[in-house]
């Protein structure tokens, strides 16, 4: 398993872990973290993303989710 398999995965479970929409938006794409089929398809190395949590867990799900990010060396900016 690749490097970006392993950071796919932890996003998607930790994601999952949240009632709050997760979403992340890179260039014009908005992807749901939380499906894994997505993440596959746009999550490669060198892009800036945004991440985008509304509901009533945003604040947790969108400090583990900056961590995990960070963890796998992902450029996120965790948008408010």
């Amino acid at each position: 398993m690749s490097n970006n398999n392993a950071a796919i995965v932890e996003l998607s479970q930790t994601a999952n872990k949240y009632r709050s929409s997760i979403v992340l938006q890179a260039e014009n794409k908005y992807i749901d973290v939380k499906s894994i089929l997505g993440l596959f398809t746009t999550l490669v190395g060198g892009h800036a993303y945004e991440l985008h949590v509304h509901g009533p867990d945003a604040d947790e799900a969108k400090a583990e989710l900056a961590t995990v990010f960070a963890k796998h060396n992902l450029n996120v900016t965790v948008v408010d």
